[in-house]
């Protein structure tokens, strides 16, 4: 697992999600997509007003392809 806050580009070790119920169903339909596939891939989940999103990304360390630089930093050193 790695986390990167974007604002600060600096990875995170911890964060705390607050979903509502349809925040929550959304994000578990959409991590059962990314688990049908076989290729790298990513969803964004987004709050009702499109204020906030949370971005999830599935990865196999083996492949990076399709991952930009700072998501291949971020995945291959944790930083």
């Amino acid at each position: 697992m790695r986390i990167l806050d974007q604002d600060s580009d600096k990875p995170l070790n911890e964060v705390i999600l607050y979903l509502t119920h349809a925040e929550a169903v959304e994000l578990r339909d959409s991590l059962n997509s990314l688990l049908d596939k076989l290729s790298n891939d990513h969803a964004h989940i987004s709050d009702e007003n499109y204020q906030r999103e949370l971005t999830v990304c599935i990865y196999d360390i083996k492949n990076l392809f399709g991952f930009n630089e700072r998501s291949k930093k971020l995945i291959l050193h944790d930083q």
